[in-house]
């Protein structure tokens, strides 16, 4: 059994595995240099090339006579800045060449690349049966790989709902917006890649013996269990904003209704002080117990007016 042979080229981030006919090369991460590498030794069309140092192209084949070029993206949840991005990969393919192209920001791929190279048994399993059947490996991990972003997504959904019903905290509302981007993010990625998926297995075919259509059938699947997900993430997070909006709302009424009461009975006690704080005469202004008789109105009228608010707050079923 013949064993993968691999190679890296000097002073290039340029990694070559070859197994028989076939031979992976993995470039991470791109610069001038490693484009240079492909143009001296591929027929590859210049904007291809340039294509493979942007971040902000979607996913898409170009067809030529001699290889495909593909563009795929995947979700990439960024630490550093707190935000759900993706990471591009373009693919080369051809004959007895796959060559992959990325910033070496999707771990699956890494490992994958690695796993043919030091496991003989997954080379066999991957490198035998052609470059299509490599894509269509590769296409598969990075797919598998989405899944539990999404239910990541998921639990911090659960958490939230259970922040909105237990507890106030004030990052609620922010932590329900990061949810929100990072599913519209998430969307923007996965959407414009299933066409280009589901359009795969007719272009590839030609560089495999086996039959494929089933397998990517199967991507395609679960990349629309993954968009299917998405939606129902995107509906409860926009149920739970609403809920949140409406507690939040049922709250601030709770504080008016208390602040309403204590401006009416202050407005009332402010304006007994008021009369007789007057330099004129009123009834116990110059009592020496007019000072309690003023203290028992003013207390009787607080209470009275309380009172008088509540039943009026209870009457109308505000209370």
């Amino acid at each position: 059994m013949t064993e993968a042979i691999r190679v890296h080229e000097e002073d290039l981030n340029v990694e070559k595995l070859t197994l028989g006919e076939l031979t992976w090369i993995n470039i991470e991460p791109p610069t001038t240099k490693e484009l240079k590498y492909l143009s001296d030794n591929f027929s590859f069309h210049p904007l291809d090339l340039d294509d493979t140092l942007t971040r902000t192209q979607r996913p898409k084949i170009d067809v030529y006579p001699d290889y495909y070029f593909i563009i795929l993206n995947f979700p990439r949840y960024f630490k550093a800045d707190g935000l759900m991005g993706h990471a591009q990969v373009s693919i080369f393919i051809e004959d007895n060449y796959l060559i992959t192209i990325h910033k070496g920001e999707l771990k699956p791929l890494k490992n994958f690349f690695e796993e043919c190279a030091e496991n003989e048994k997954i080379q066999q399993e991957c490198m035998t049966k052609g470059s299509g059947y490599l894509l269509y490996r590769l296409v598969d991990r990075l797919v598998d790989y989405c899944i539990p972003i999404l239910n990541k997504i998921g639990d911090n959904i659960e958490d939230i709902e259970d922040d909105i019903f237990t507890s106030n905290k004030p990052e609620t509302l922010r932590e329900i917006t990061r949810i929100r981007r990072d599913i519209i993010s998430y969307r923007r990625t996965i959407w414009p890649m299933r066409n280009v998926v589901s359009n795969l297995e007719p272009k590839v075919r030609k560089y495999t013996s086996e039959d494929m259509e089933i397998f990517f059938d199967d991507i395609v699947d679960h990349l629309d269990k993954i968009w299917d997900g998405l939606n129902e993430h995107k509906e409860v997070i926009e149920g739970l904003h609403s809920t949140y909006d409406s507690i939040s709302s049922q709250r601030v009424n709770n504080i008016m209704r208390l602040l309403t009461i204590f401006t009416a009975v202050s407005a009332v006690l402010t304006i007994i002080v008021g009369f007789y704080g007057m330099n004129i005469w009123l009834p116990g202004g110059s009592d020496p117990a007019g000072n309690h008789i003023i203290w028992i109105v003013m207390l009787v009228s607080m209470v009275g007016l309380v009172g008088l608010i509540l039943w009026y707050f209870k009457h109308k079923d505000w209370l």
